[in-house]
């Protein structure tokens, strides 16, 4: 079995007759990437609070590497590095002098926080930008200088809250690469974001809550095998007749069709061999086709399905 890391347990949060957190259950084991979804007001950002022990809590127990987390528990606090949503650095020190005095609040000796400093800024890219200081730099390099003051001393637990936000693409894969480079190296990481194609690229495990308590939680394709969805067909034809599409309809997976503008797409729920099972029905009927599609769900489609919401890319979460 492997270690727990992060242990939630009915964890209650309430803000007056507003309830954020309701009963709450996260186990988060040591070397995953573990994604933590929600639409906005879910409680996510409400529930990193309390686990850092930034708020307090009504009800629930919160352990981090087997100990439990309270607000001066100082040395477990050393053991993670946070990088929230909004920018925190200091604007009247440079690049160098902002990682160096972040990694100062945990490493006292000046060799080994010099050593770790130097391989945060080669980590994040910033070598060529240590003498700027914060307001010359860029959307991108300021998220990197803010990875690199929150990593910079050598967390076994990394939380990143929304941390490429309103960045460029390539400082977006240079982040994501990053944080894959970390989790390799040994550390386990939650990661929350808005793109969905982040969290299928990086996470091994997703966690889905809505109205502050877990709804679905499992690897993307468990929750994609949760979902009445499991393909979509979709085919450009001309003169569909209805005895064809009535044959489609009557297929055990099938559960929807629609034809507009002549795309016919059909929705379908089990089955191994559908776009053959469709196309050998088109056959018979002598249907000429243009364009195929089969579209396996996407993490987007699961949270939509589940949760009934989109997820915004607001704050306020």
């Amino acid at each position: 079995m492997s270690e727990t890391v992060v242990k939630i347990e009915n964890l209650v949060k309430r803000y007056k007759e507003l309830v954020a957190l309701d009963h709450l259950n996260l186990e988060i084991k040591k070397g995953e990437i573990f994604g933590l979804l929600g639409p906005n007001g879910s409680g996510k950002t409400t529930a990193i609070n309390c686990l850092l022990s930034l708020l307090s809590y009504d009800k629930g127990d919160i352990e981090i590497f087997g100990e439990k987390m309270t607000p001066t528990s100082y040395v477990l606090k050393k053991r993670i590095g946070v990088i929230m949503q909004n920018v925190a650095v200091l604007e009247e020190l440079t690049v160098y002098e902002n990682i160096d005095f972040f990694c100062g609040l945990y490493v006292n000796d000046k060799v080994a926080r010099k050593k770790y400093v130097q391989e945060a800024i080669e980590f994040t890219g910033l070598e060529e930008f240590v003498k700027f200081y914060p307001k010359k730099l860029s959307g991108g390099l300021l998220r990197r200088l803010n990875i690199a003051c929150g990593i910079a001393h050598k967390p076994d637990l990394i939380i990143l809250d929304e941390p490429t936000v309103a960045v460029d693409p390539q400082s977006r894969n240079k982040i994501l690469e990053g944080i894959q480079k970390l989790n390799s190296e040994g550390a386990t990481v939650i990661y929350t974001s808005h793109y969905m194609e982040e969290v299928e690229q990086i996470c091994t495990r997703i966690a889905i809550i809505d109205k502050g308590h877990s709804i679905a939680v499992g690897t993307k394709d468990e929750l994609k095998n949760m979902i009445h969805n499991t393909e979509t067909i979709k085919i450009e034809v001309m003169e569909l007749s209805d005895e064809a599409l009535k044959r489609i309809r009557e297929l055990e997976y099938v559960y929807k069709t629609t034809i507009e503008n002549n795309l016919l797409e059909v929705y379908c729920s089990g089955g191994t061999h559908n776009l053959m099972d469709i196309l050998n029905i088109l056959n018979d009927y002598g249907t000429l086709l243009g364009r195929i599609y089969s579209e396996q769900p996407t993490l987007n489609d699961v949270f939509l399905e589940i949760t009934g919401k989109e997820l915004r890319d607001t704050e306020g979460q």
